[in-house]
């Protein structure tokens, strides 16, 4: 029970549940592998022509990720479906041969049940990955694969979105057949980056008096950007717009000016090479830009924090998001909000 003489320090719930992080991590590559490729054998087995990705909010960037891991790594078409053309207009299209993969924490939302029940009657292969191995999402799928993160109670989701990560990456290299070697690298180097919390804090104290903020970035880093966007919003109320790199070139940048800072997140990679362009013409504006990226990258920055080198591109967001995490929320805590409890939200959110 709470001591109304002493309540709880403003944030101790969402601080907590960052730093399992790295033991989530290695639960999910000790504990969840063995389930996971097993699950992505049988998958494989059917031969799905086309993954469709179902998820709201959070769980809406991770399977953003894994859009990207499929197009990239197997080869095969992925989209992000749209749920009211089930739940609000009735439309049965024919998934005969379509793997239906729904990502949700709690597997609670109706409208994620109802979706992927109705996938599955149109012939999908259905697979739910939650948090929850007895939720109704699990029960109306034919497969489940459990995060195995532990319960989250802060409202603002960090491990269960980096958790979600990995086992969707785990996910697709069981599809292809691979080993999923590069994640074994990221527990240890998580733990390396939440450990320089000083850093972030000290890039809070430059950004918590900001009038609203632009993300960018390219790739798999772009799924990073707008999670960093949806966590800033929900926790310190700052606007934060996401834009792929390419699409703040078609218009957005005429809002970039020397005020409203610039988070782009550049991975070390293919999408960081592409994302180059846009850099340049953010610090031809004069943009105050933040990167979160490599030391060379960060040094031609107004600030940044620089990532561990020598990660494959493609596990990159699992710690690209861990310093936006919590830049999120120092600036919360510097501006004397709760981000364990941000107004108007609840943690499970049901849609319809």
């Amino acid at each position: 029970m709470t001591d109304p003489q002493n309540p709880p320090a403003p944030g101790r719930i969402m601080a907590a549940e960052m730093a399992e992080q790295p033991a989530v991590l290695r639960r999910i590559l000790d504990q969840g592998g063995p389930k996971i490729r097993e699950v992505a054998a049988a998958i494989a087995a059917r031969r799905p022509r086309f993954v469709l990705l179902t998820a709201r909010g959070t769980s809406d960037n991770a399977a953003l990720y894994a859009k990207y891991l499929v197009e990239i790594l197997l080869g095969k078409p992925a989209g992000l479906a749209s749920m009211s053309t089930t739940t609000a207009y009735g439309a049965r299209p024919d998934l005969t041969d379509v793997l239906v993969v729904t990502v949700s924490q709690s597997g609670g939302s109706p409208d994620l049940v109802a979706s992927t029940k109705a996938a599955r009657e149109a012939g999908a292969v259905t697979l739910a990955v939650t948090n929850n191995a007895d939720s109704p999402l699990a029960e109306v799928s034919e497969f489940h694969i459990d995060l195995l993160a532990g319960p989250e109670k802060a409202l603002p989701a960090t491990k269960t979105y980096t958790a979600e990560l990995l086992a969707l990456y785990l996910l697709v290299e069981g599809l292809r057949g691979g080993d999923g070697a590069a994640a074994e690298v990221l527990p240890d180097l998580a733990a390396q980056v939440l450990g320089r919390r000083g850093e972030v804090r000290t890039l809070a104290e430059r950004y918590r008096f900001a009038q609203r903020l632009v993300l960018t970035s390219r790739g798999y880093g772009y799924p990073t950007a707008r999670e960093a966007a949806l966590k800033l919003m929900e926790t310190t109320y700052i606007p934060a717009s996401p834009f792929s790199g390419a699409d703040l070139l078609h218009g957005p940048l005429a809002m970039v000016d020397n005020v409203s800072p610039v988070i782009a997140v550049v991975p070390d990679g293919k999408g960081g090479e592409a994302l180059q362009p846009v850099l340049d013409r953010l610090r031809g504006r004069g943009a105050d830009l933040m990167v979160i990226g490599q030391q060379e990258q960060v040094d031609a920055a107004s600030a940044g924090f620089a990532l561990p080198p020598g990660v494959p591109e493609e596990v990159q967001p699992v710690l690209e998001i861990l310093p936006l995490q919590q830049l999120a929320y120092e600036v919360a805590i510097a501006r004397g909000q709760d981000p364990d409890a941000p107004r108007a939200l609840a943690k499970v959110t049901e849609t319809h």
